[in-house]
Parts: C-alpha cells; sequence; structure tokens
C-alpha cells in the first residue's frame, strides 16, 4: 500500500510512534509517505520504500502566526496527487485530523476520496484538547475520521468522557522494537557513569510539568542515601533549569547528570537498573515500555495508561502521584539485592516482548486493509 504518515517530527511520543510505525511499515514492503515540517528524529538511515515529504510554511508580514494547518493540507492533497495514496494516517490529533479533514474535502471536489485514520496519543486529548479554544475542532475532526485508534484502553475512555464522539475507538496499543532494546550494557560506558558500581537510575521525558521532574530528584535522593546509585536524566523542556538548581541546593550533583536529548535510547537504557516516570498522567508510557524491553524495571505512578503495562511487584511497582516515600521504597525493594534486581529486570523484558512491534503492526496492517476494502465498496 501507499501509506501517508502525517506527524510531529520530534522526541515525543507521538513522532517517535508514528516514525517506528512507518519504518516497520517500510520494511514489510510498504510505500512510506512522512509529511510533516521536518524530518523526523528517529528517520535514520536509508530505505527505498520511504519518502520525507516537507511541510513549507511562507512568512508573509500579514500573518502574526504562519497558516501551517493550511500548508499542511496543501502538502498532503499534493502528495496524495501526486504519489497515488491509499490512506492517510495522521497522529495526533491537532492539527493533523483537522488538516487531513480539509485536504480530504477538497480531494472529493475532484471525485478522489482518502481515507484517514486519526491516532489519539494522549495530550491532544487530555490537555490540549480541553481547551475550548481548540475542543469543537478536534472533536469534529476525529468524527470525521473513517476511523480511530488510540493507545491506550485508558485513554479510548478518558476520549468518551471529554468529547461527544459518535464512533468507535479501537485500541492499538503503544510497541516498542525489543530486539533493538535487547543490548548487552556497554562496561565501559557504565564504568563512567558509576565507577564504584553504583546502581544507575534512569528518567527520561521532554521535561514539562506533568513529568514531575521535581519527584524524581526526591526518590533518587532517597534511594542514594541507602543504596549508592547515580541518576541520569534524559531529555530537556522548561521544568529542567529548575530540576539543576533543585540538584545544587541538595548537594547531589556529583551523583546526577543531565545528558539532554538523545536519539540512542537503547544504548542508555542498556546500562540503566531501574527506570523512574513519576508523571501526573501518562497516556500509555513509551519510555517506559522501552526502558522495560531494555530490561529495567519501573517505578511510576498509577496514572494513565500505566497500569496497562506495569505489572505490580512483578516489573516493577506504580504509586499514588506525589507520593514520593512509596516510590523511593518500591525503588530500593527492586535495587537493594542482586538477584531481587535481577529477577525484576527479566520480568520486566518479558513483559515488553507482549508490546513487541511484531505483535502490534499486523493489528495496524489490518485496519488499513479494512478502510481501504470499505472505500473500494463505495465506489462500487
Amino acid at each position: 500500500m501507499n501509506i501517508g504518515i502525517v506527524c510531529y517530527p520530534t522526541f515525543g511520543g507521538s513522532g517517535v510512534l508514528a516514525t517506528e510505525l512507518g519504518k516497520a511499515l517500510a520494511d514489510k514492503g510498504h510505500n512510506i509517505h512522512f509529511i510533516t515540517y521536518q524530518q523526523p528524529v528517529r528517520l535514520t538511515g536509508f530505505s527505498a520504500n520511504i519518502f520525507y515529504h516537507e511541510v513549507r510554511v511562507p512568512t508573509y508580514p500579514l500573518f502574526d502566526y504562519p497558516p501551517y494547518e493550511t500548508a499542511l493540507a496543501s502538502t498532503m492533497v499534493d502528495v496524495i496527487r501526486n504519489h497515488n495514496l491509499d490512506l492517510l494516517h495522521v497522529h495526533y490529533a491537532i492539527p493533523h485530523a483537522a488538516a487531513a479533514y480539509m485536504a480530504k474535502k477538497i480531494l472529493q471536489e475532484e471525485g478522489r476520496d482518502i481515507p484517514v485514520i486519526t491516532t489519539l496519543h494522549g495530550t491532544d486529548i487530555t490537555l490540549v484538547g480541553k481547551d475550548k479554544t481548540y475542543a469543537p475542532v478536534v472533536a469534529f475532526s476525529i468524527n470525521q475520521s473513517d476511523a480511530i485508534t488510540a493507545v491506550s484502553d485508558n485513554l479510548r475512555q478518558e476520549t468518551f468522557r471529554t468529547f461527544r464522539i459518535e464512533k468507535d475507538i479501537q485500541v492499538i496499543h503503544n510497541f516498542v522494537d525489543v530486539e533493538r532494546f535487547t543490548r548487552k550494557p556497554i562496561d565501559a560506558f557504565r564504568k563512567v557513569i558509576a565507577p564504584n558500581g553504583e546502581r544507575i537510575i534512569l528518567h527520561a521525558s521532554n521535561f514539562r510539568k506533568v513529568k514531575r521532574v521535581q519527584d524524581v530528584i526526591k526518590v533518587f535522593q532517597a534511594v542514594n542515601q541507602q543504596k549508592p546509585s547515580k541518576l541520569l536524566l534524559v531529555g530537556d523542556g522548561p521544568e529542567r533549569p529548575g530540576a539543576e538548581e533543585m540538584c545544587r541546593e541538595m548537594g547531589i550533583c556529583d551523583d546526577v547528570r543531565f545528558v539532554g536529548k538523545q536519539q540512542d535510547m537503547e544504548e542508555i537504557m542498556a546500562v540503566a537498573d531501574l527506570f523512574l516516570l513519576p508523571s501526573e498522567y501518562e497516556s500509555f508510557g513509551l519510555a517506559a515500555l522501552e526502558a522495560m524491553a531494555a530490561g529495567a524495571p519501573v517505578v511510576s505512578t498509577n496514572a494513565g495508561g500505566l497500569p496497562e503495562i506495569i505489572e505490580q511487584g512483578v516489573c516493577g511497582f506504580m504509586a499514588d502521584v506525589g507520593d514520593v516515600e512509596s516510590m523511593a521504597n518500591y525503588a530500593l525493594d527492586i535495587l537493594m539485592q542482586d538477584n531481587r534486581l535481577n529477577q525484576f529486570k527479566d520480568a520486566a523484558r518479558a513483559k515488553a516482548k507482549q508490546f513487541d512491534i511484531h505483535n502490534i503492526i499486523p493489528e495496524y496492517e489490518t485496519l488499513y486493509k479494512q478502510v481501504a476494502d470499505s472505500r473500494l465498496e463505495v465506489a462500487g
């Protein structure tokens, strides 16, 4: 099939999943056309079946804000016309679903019907989508999609609670390439971070308030007092300066490393003994799943979709949002003894295999076929 994928090209979960999905589909022989304003960060290497189409937004003094959505819709129309796409798969409702609806209507005037699948990822529903400025357009665009998917059962339920959705929402969970994340730790790398054999604790996020990075630091401090450890903080965002200041005030800078945004997460996660994710909300928790695939158990909150991937007391632990004390105790339960840690590591890998990319991709392929066949039946 010729498939158009519209996504954000950044480090966020929606862009990561969309890019990995496209790469996996290309490996199976589909032609994948990425449509976005810059090349996705995970779109590395060369594949004969992958094409990238940049959305160019001209700047004019007339506009205080460049009309990206209009440029995006026009680019979609151009790609569909010139590359004979079978369907559009848009990730994250805002503004992609609305732009896809516009493109669909333009093409219908030419006698061409292009199916649109919208995948909901989280904050497009739980945060931005609830804003009254956007809510009517979000609901309308979702309802106009030919098929709707959500990355977790929790997000599906949240969408129905937030909007008046007139169609079913199919849950197709986020996935991970387990083989990619199954790497042996690089001893030299580990010794640089933890020269005296300390445990290595990892957190990766976009450092927004919802991620509660300060809770990560509080948990780490409590753990480090009883079990010598090092903390790796991967990512960047508005909460990073405050987190750095907090580490200085606590006097733990020697045990904490801020390493910024990283593309090759599998190499970093390979050395982690534990992954911390104390978020206020996670629609799924893709970073946690990737950590589990690398053999790192997770201590997180029980928010959003995280209970769908973390088995309490098996591959990690969950606590209430803000319960730093419980999260620290859970972390120590895992980290104090080697045998206990190895047990959790094995369980984390086993759980991640349930969400392996090879199990999830066929679900998307089945959906694509259903949507494409429905279009042909209507045309016939």
